[in-house]
Order: C-alpha cells, then sequence, then structure tokens
C-alpha cells in the first residue's frame, strides 16, 4: 500500500460513503484511478469490507471503559477464560509491559461498570488492575 493507498483508506475511514468523484477530486486522481486502485485493494486483502455504524450500535454500550489488568504468573489463561465468560467483556487484548490484558467493556450504567470491575478484580490470579472510562470516540476503525 503506497502513500495514495493510505490517503484513500484514510478518506473513507472518515466518510464511508464518500463517491468516487470525490475521492478523486480530493487526492487529484481520475476517477478510473480511484476505482482501479479501490478493487485492488479489495482484490489484495488489504481492504476486507465496509461498515455502517448505527446510532444504536454505540448507544449499546453506554458506558464503556477499557481495564488494563496485571496477572500473577500462571493464572493468565484461567483468568482470560473468566473474562471471555463475561457479557460485559466486549474484547481482550493481550499487551506487553506494565500490563498482561486490556478489556474493553461495555455496560449500561455506572453502577454495572463498577459491579464488572469489582468482580474482576477478585478473580484469583489478577493481581493489579487500572480502569478509564472511554469518553467519546474521536476515531472508530482499523
Amino acid at each position: 500500500m503506497d502513500n495514495t493507498d493510505k490517503r484513500l483508506v484514510s478518506m473513507l475511514r472518515h466518510n464511508g460513503r464518500a463517491s468516487v468523484s470525490d475521492l478523486a477530486t480530493t487526492l487529484n486522481l481520475s476517477r478510473a484511478t480511484v476505482r482501479a486502485r479501490l478493487d485492488r485493494l479489495q482484490a489484495s486483502g488489504d481492504v476486507v469490507g465496509f461498515t455502517i455504524v448505527l446510532r444504536e450500535d454505540v448507544a449499546h454500550d453506554p458506558v464503556r471503559a477499557l481495564m488494563m489488568i496485571g496477572i500473577e504468573g500462571r493464572g493468565t489463561d484461567r483468568v482470560i477464560r473468566h473474562l471471555n465468560s463475561l457479557p460485559q467483556v466486549r474484547a481482550l487484548h493481550s499487551t506487553n509491559g506494565r500490563w498482561d490484558v486490556i478489556a474493553e467493556l461495555g455496560t449500561e450504567t455506572l453502577e454495572a461498570l463498577d459491579d464488572v470491575l469489582s468482580l474482576i478484580r477478585k478473580l484469583d490470579g489478577v493481581t493489579q488492575s487500572e480502569t478509564s472510562l472511554l469518553l467519546s470516540t474521536r476515531k472508530s476503525g482499523g
């Protein structure tokens, strides 16, 4: 993917409904060139699809947070299995550095978030955690 492709993808991330004509004008390319680049990006697998985000998708979890979790040695697999079973855990990420796992959490209320945070902190093997509330989303997508 060259710089022009990256700019094209960036524009589509900002507005997935942008017309080929608008993309071409902004990129100073012909419509045929933009269409060919989009087709090539899809054929190569660099672009795997297009999506839409509905208001109800965002409203589903009005309270969202990232919880960084430290886990003692051999308890990692057990803790991750337990986290995967919690419906409030939207995604789990392994990481390096101070934290072992980052959990993306979503709940209806702050009280529900507090409950799930308390439950996770009490899991055998969890040694420390730090949580940040997500106040707004400025950019979403890959």
